[in-house]
């Protein structure tokens, strides 16, 4: 089976092999120029030493006469102060007039090869194998009073000391390299797992998976929703806040750019003074668009990070808010259909009850003919069963509130135009026959009948509602489709209807005409082409 290791082990043990190689090859190159450093310093000390005791002028003398019992008593102080593995004089020749570790190799050659240049005249600093072992060595002429060349001066250090010299220095480098390894382990170890705690304890894998998630999921929200760090640059920004504030440059291109140049908020959604707190559907302008937005700040061991914004269009909380009171007036309608039928059912079982049948017949037709004929007419002229429902729905409604609707003889619908679907269609209708019962109403009784006519007999779709109302205001007509705009004293909610019309009416290329209905009163007509 293979092992899988954690992202944290994986790191330490990738930190420790790359630091074991690291320092590694700084032990080699320290020592390698250790080793070529002490081999200078002490080549230097030798043919320093060498070169001093070729001058003593007792010494040249003593080797000019060959004198050895001399040359040993000169070089008996002189080999005790000195640090050399040995200290070797001889003559012109070549030959050992002094040796400072054998006696015994008096008047034997010099052996090395390294004495020609040195009966030369010259100074030289050279590796041999000597009498007593390989050692670094340097080699001085001994020169008379008139410069000639009378003997040798050799000292040198054996390789053996030179290595025991090494031998401490490596010591102390690899005693240092381990200390230095065994702080990097319990560096490697501890930055390992801070890594992996700011990760959350994740795989790179799964933190690879969540970001992906994480874009997947951004732009599946049909909110827009835009991320920016404390410093007010966006980190990230979906699909859907870029359509909505008609931004046409890629996400790529906003990442990093500060969100004061890429929106305008009024009020000022982004001042350091709100940005400390939360805030829930604020109700704001972006870009010249009216949004419901919300800011939540991003916090880490209580260490503020950034924020997430989110924002939604104002209009369509506006319109699902008016489709959700237009469900209820559907709702409204039905209860209203029902209550009448039940006081319908109330009043038959009374008659019943009382065994006056011919009155309970004349009830049943006089009731029946009247609903039969709304229905056979609104079933016969209009091809949808919807459209059907809510007239009926519209006419029981108003009649309850003590205003008949009136429908045109020449009403027809066959086809709904391609461009408009049959829950706009409704919501047209419904939303005008609202406001003429509304209109009604505010006006003193009795109330007049509202007018509807609903036709396709043409190349295009005419829908005619007229009320014997209040009328439209001189100082709103121009602006009566605006969201937000009623006649309605209460307008906490209301001033939708209308624009929602208007909307659906544009989407399919229609047109709206309004006109006074004298004496009093408004008549609302909609042209949509087939």
């Amino acid at each position: 089976m293979r092992l899988k290791l954690s992202f944290q082990i994986k790191l330490f043990l990738c930190l420790v092999a790359f630091s074991c190689l690291l320092l590694t090859c700084i032990g080699a190159y320290t020592y390698y120029q250790l080793d070529a450093q002490l081999h200078r310093d002490l080549g230097a000390r030798a043919q320093v030493q060498a070169r001093e005791i070729a001058l003593i002028p007792s010494l040249v003398d003593a080797v000019e006469n060959n004198d050895a019992a001399r040359i040993a008593a000169l070089m008996k102080k002189i080999r005790a102060s000195s640090d050399a593995s040995y200290i070797v004089i001889g003559d012109n020749h070549a030959r050992h007039l002094y040796h400072s570790e054998y006696e015994g190799r008096l008047g034997t050659p010099m052996i090395g090869g390294d004495n020609k240049e040195v009966l030369e005249g010259k100074s030289i600093i050279s590796i041999r194998k000597g009498g007593i072992g390989v050692s670094l060595r340097s080699k001085a002429p001994i020169l008379d009073e008139n410069n000639r060349v009378i003997g040798i001066v050799s000292v040198g250090y054996l390789k053996s000391h030179i290595d025991n010299l090494n031998a401490r220095t490596l010591t102390q480098i690899i005693g240092s390299i381990v200390l230095l390894l065994i702080a990097l382990f319990v560096f490697s170890w501890l930055l390992s797992k801070n890594l992996k705690r700011q990760m959350f304890w994740l795989e790179p894998k799964e933190i690879a998976l969540l970001v992906r998630q994480q874009k997947a999921l951004l732009e599946a929200i049909y909110e827009g929703v835009i991320a920016i760090d404390p410093q007010l640059r966006i980190i990230t920004i979906n699909h859907a806040a870029r359509e909505l504030l008609d931004l046409h440059q890629p996400a790529a291109g906003l990442l990093g750019r500060p969100i004061g140049d890429v929106i305008q908020a009024q009020p000022n959604f982004f001042v350091a003074a709100q940005l400390g707190q939360d805030t829930h559907d604020e109700v704001c302008r972006f870009n010249h668009v009216r949004v419901i937005a919300s800011r939540v700040r991003i916090m880490q061991e209580q260490e503020l990070q950034g924020w997430v914004i989110s924002f939604r269009d104002k209009n369509d909380i506006n319109t699902l808010s008016s489709q959700l009171s237009q469900v209820k007036r559907y709702a409204d309608n039905l209860r209203i259909m029902r209550h009448e039928q039940l006081n319908w059912t109330a009043t038959l079982a009374g008659l019943l009850h009382m065994q006056r049948y011919d009155e309970a017949i004349r009830y049943v037709e006089a009731q029946s003919e009247g609903a039969q004929e709304i229905l056979d007419f609104i079933s016969q002229r209009f091809s949808s069963a919807a459209l059907c429902g809510l007239l009926l729905g519209k006419y029981s409604s108003a009649r309850e509130k003590g205003i008949e609707l009136r429908f045109d003889p020449a009403c027809q619908l066959r086809q709904i135009p391609a461009a408009l679907n049959e829950t706009e269609l409704m919501s047209i209708v419904g939303n005008l026959l609202d406001n003429a019962v509304e209109a009604t109403l505010h006006y003193p009784a009795p109330h007049e009948a509202i007018e509807l006519y609903i036709s396709d007999g043409s190349d295009e779709l005419v829908i005619e509602v007229a009320d014997r109302g209040t009328g439209i205001a001189e100082e709103i007509r121009d602006t009566l489709f605006e969201q937000g705009v009623t006649t309605k004293a209460d307008k906490s909610d209301h001033g939708i209807g209308l624009h929602l019309v208007a909307s659906h009416v544009a989407q399919a290329h229609g047109s709206i005409e309004v006109s006074d209905n004298e004496p009093h009163g408004a008549i609302f007509s909609i042209f949509i082409p087939k």
